[in-house]
């Protein structure tokens, strides 16, 4: 009735302190009145009841206020009984009469504590699992998950309905019955049930009415107050649609959105998997790389979205090829990569490379236009060829490079002379770069000369290195390396501006030629770059020439003429170099931006023993004068070869006839020879 804790309101706790006082006094007022007039003996035995009265306000101690006051009210009594007795305590027994009460006070206030404890403890303990049960409620009832129990059989003790839902059982169906077995006998489960160890996110795969689901169980072993285990309490959760994220998210990093083929990535893990077995003792693996010839004009003509279509078909047909032998996976761009994990003989790989050169050779048709491209391959075995995934890719990356240098459509396997070479290639890069810087290399200027009346021309220029260890470096070894490295454009700002340089020495109706890469002609900054040298020397126009070949076609040609057609805008004259030796360019002959054919030498030595070869000149002079263009023969080394090229038409002739490729000092002294002649 008094109340129980702290907490009891303020009027409850003020009526038990009054209760506590008055029935304190009441208990005291007979004591108090008969202890003067009992004998000393009485007294004793009445002030030691008086004092264990006193202790019973342990009773009170849920109310430290009404305690108090019972221990206040029997203390003030018992003094009175003293003070107006006449009766005199031994010192021990008056001594055990304040023991006796001190004990009371004291233990009041040590049980108070305590009492008052457990009640704090018990409200705590009861509000936590309120606040339990309604995160249980709410975890249950949202979908979040389900809650479990198993006895120490792990036997089914409490399974929430939403389990059984999804296993399509009742409730009834699962209590008693074993977990690991209701849920498909799965051992693994079983094993962590068994090691009666706490464990979270066991995820396990359940074969449903709704199909294939996805699990996840976490558990606590259940002990009781004597260590006994009593089994599981835990909870479940169904990750099938997380798992099923988790595995596109997979599918996207590991593969080619385009192609649906292995991207780069995944290739590596692929090949590094196929090493492995081989390390292990296993038939070696091997891996070939691909790359599309001829993709580039596919994309420039049709645009992307139809390149891609060619894309997808391409790999199609990998797949076809090479499906049953291996993994084929896309490496990016027009590359393609196949691995092999057991590439048993290289017969079996070079069969398998024949058939993928044909498939892909195989016309393509994008909007009913028939398109045709080809395939290099350049393949490496492991672990005979590298003993890493880098290793190896680099091998087969070299043998690649050679399969495209090669002329294309063929498959190399990777030796020990390719890696000399792509070591050699490593030096001659650095040793180029360290040549522009050291002015290492030179011009040589070789005549061109009328055919009319055999008077000079001009001059083609040409380029040469003279490395201080090497000697002299033949240009087809360092151009082609100069184009792949990015290296051509700083050397052809250095040739066009010493040519211009060279010719504006000369008199004015001296022309200069230069031959222009390719590459050179993917940067639009090109044109900027000559007609500043042409300003800084002061020269015409139309006295330089700059020679291209039918490769530029091969490429970006839409870029290509764009930036002829702006070269053409300045007055610089433009000549098509080796005519009929490459890539069939007539289409871009009325494109008018080229004012000169040049015949290559191979056609005029051939002329002197070959009718066909004499017709296909005839041709090419007949095709430069309906475009209203001049032409150059080549290689003329004979008087024969300067005669015949003459009667057949051609404007100006080059040649050893005529003279060798000589420095500029000798260029000069040949032209002010003849400037001298036709004075005199």
């Amino acid at each position: 009735a008094w109340g129980s804790s702290r907490t009891a309101k303020p009027r409850a706790r003020w009526f038990a302190i009054a209760e506590a006082v008055g029935l304190a006094g009441l208990w005291s007022a007979l004591p108090t009145y008969a202890f003067a007039t009992q004998p000393s003996q009485v007294q004793v035995v009445i002030g030691g009841a008086m004092a264990a009265m006193i202790t019973t306000a342990l009773a009170l101690a849920a109310v430290p206020a009404a305690a108090l006051a019972w221990i206040g009210t029997l203390t003030a009594a018992f003094c009175l009984a003293y003070y107006f007795g006449s009766w005199t305590l031994e010192p021990k027994v008056a001594l055990s009469f304040i023991l006796v009460a001190g004990a009371g006070a004291f233990g009041v206030a040590r049980l108070t504590r305590w009492i008052f404890g457990q009640l704090d403890g018990l409200a705590r303990t009861r509000a936590q699992a309120e606040s339990v049960r309604l995160l249980l409620n709410e975890y249950e009832h949202r979908g979040v998950g389900w809650l479990w129990q198993v006895d120490a059989e792990n036997r089914v003790v409490y399974i929430s309905s939403r389990m059984t839902a999804l296993l399509g059982r009742s409730t009834n169906q699962m209590i008693g019955h074993s977990l690991p077995a209701s849920l498909g006998g799965t051992s693994a489960l079983g094993r962590i049930l068994l090691s009666r160890q706490p464990f979270a996110n066991l995820e396990m795969e359940l074969k449903t009415r709704r199909g294939t689901r996805w699990i996840s169980l976490s558990g606590d072993p259940i002990i009781d107050m004597t260590g006994a285990f009593q089994g599981f309490r835990g909870v479940g959760q169904d990750v099938t649609d997380v798992r099923r994220t988790q595995e596109r998210l997979t599918n996207l990093a590991n593969m080619d959105v385009l192609s649906g083929l292995p991207n780069r990535g995944r290739v590596r893990q692929l090949l590094g998997e196929a090493l492995s077995g081989s390390a292990g003792g296993e038939a070696p693996c091997a891996i070939m790389f691909l790359d599309l010839d001829g993709f580039k004009p596919v994309n420039d003509t049709f645009g992307h979205p139809k390149g891609d279509v060619v894309l997808k078909s391409v790999a199609q047909r990998l797949l076809k090829e090479a499906g049953q032998f291996g993994q084929v996976g896309r490496m990016g761009g027009d590359e393609f990569a196949i691995v092999i994990k057991e590439a048993n003989s290289r017969r079996l790989v070079e069969s398998l490379a024949d058939r993928l050169i044909a498939a892909i050779a195989e016309p393509f048709h994008i909007d009913k236009a028939e398109v045709r491209i080809g395939v290099s391959i350049g393949c490496a075995f492991g672990p005979i060829d590298g003993h890493s995934v880098d290793d190896l890719i680099q091998k087969a990356d070299l043998a690649l490079y050679q399969a495209k240098a090669m002329g294309r459509g063929t498959c190399r396997f990777f030796n020990a002379d390719m890696q000399n070479e792509a070591e050699d290639r490593l030096r001659l890069e650095q040793d180029m770069r360290a040549g522009i810087r050291a002015k290492q290399f030179r011009l040589l200027f070789q005549p061109l000369i009328s055919a009319a009346d055999q008077s000079l021309a001009g001059f083609e220029a040409l380029i040469r290195w003279h490395h201080p260890t090497r000697g002299i470096v033949p240009p087809n070894h360092f151009i082609p390396l100069a184009e792949e490295t990015g290296l051509i454009m700083e050397l052809g700002e250095w040739v066009i501006d010493e040519a211009c340089r060279a010719v504006a020495t000369w008199p004015e109706h001296i022309q200069v030629a230069i031959n222009v890469s390719a590459k050179q002609l993917i940067y639009p900054a090109l044109p900027n770059t000559i007609n500043e040298a042409i300003r800084k020397y002061r020269l015409q126009p139309d006295r330089l020439e700059l020679e291209v070949t039918e490769s530029i076609f091969l490429g970006d040609s839409a870029n290509a003429v764009d930036v002829l057609k702006r070269l053409r805008t300045l007055g610089v004259g433009i000549a098509l170099d080796d005519f009929g030796t490459g890539y069939s360019s007539l289409g871009y002959l009325n494109k008018a931006v080229f004012h000169k054919l040049k015949i290559d030498g191979s056609f005029v030595r051939e002329a002197a023993n070959n009718k066909e070869t004499v017709a296909i000149i005839q041709s090419i002079i007949q095709l430069a004068k309906s475009f209203r263009m001049t032409v150059t023969a080549e290689g003329v080394e004979t008087a024969d070869d300067f005669t015949r090229m003459r009667d057949l038409g051609c404007h100006t002739i080059q040649g050893y006839l005529f003279g060798r490729p000589m420095s500029f000092e000798k260029a000069s002294e040949l032209v002010h020879g003849i400037q001298q002649r036709l004075s005199a």
